[in-house]
């Protein structure tokens, strides 16, 4: 296979955040510009903003490209919903999704009015019905049993992700040889691509 003709391999080992979701869009636009329009997605992250999760998502939904996504150890939180961009899904063996509800941090000193909590609490519940709308979209199930899964805090295993048509195929081999391979690491240390 020559070089055009193989995929961009991204590895995603990282928390879902500003820097780390800015990167994947750059690396993806810029291969696009050179032409390249197939990805696969290494995804291993415990999750992170619902912000930078779901609009990842929409991104990589929108752009004329096709991504496989693969799961090489945690897809957890709103990492699921980045995993839900693939057009095709699979995981290693020893792999883990875990599914939960929409969580909200609170400062040591930080007061609230009852309009302002009011106001949290909605952003929530969006949060967590959007989150909901992709994984239901993806799987084929109904929203409700996404949310009560979510609620539930669901662990699954590759073979029981499989049952749930999350994942398409469990398969060790994450890339051939020769790849080029981009990685996005951690939120701390972003590896930029070289420039070419």
């Amino acid at each position: 296979m020559d070089e055009k003709q193989r995929p961009i391999v991204i590895r995603f080992f990282a928390p879902i955040s500003e820097p780390t979701t800015n990167l994947l869009m750059e690396v993806v636009d810029s291969n696009i510009a050179k032409g390249n329009n197939n990805f696969v997605l290494l995804i291993s992250s415990l999750g992170g903003t619902v912000f930078h999760g779901l609009s990842a998502y929409n991104y990589l939904k929108g752009v004329p490209a096709t991504f496989v996504t693969h799961n090489f150890g945690s897809v957890d939180s709103v990492a699921a919903v980045l995993y839900c961009a693939g057009d095709r899904r699979l995981s290693v063996p020893q792999a883990r999704f875990l599914l939960h509800g929409v969580s909200l941090g609170f400062g040591q000193q930080e007061r609230l009015e009852e309009k302002q909590i009011e106001e949290r609490l909605k952003g929530i519940r969006i949060d967590e019905e959007n989150i909901a709308k992709v994984i239901a979209a993806t799987i084929g199930k109904q929203m409700s049993d996404v949310v009560n899964a979510m609620h539930e805090r669901t662990a699954l295993n590759p073979d029981d992700a499989k049952k749930w048509g999350l994942v398409h195929e469990i398969k060790s081999d994450l890339f051939d040889a020769g790849s080029k391979v981009i990685s996005i690491i951690s939120q701390e240390r972003v590896e930029r691509p070289p420039k070419s």
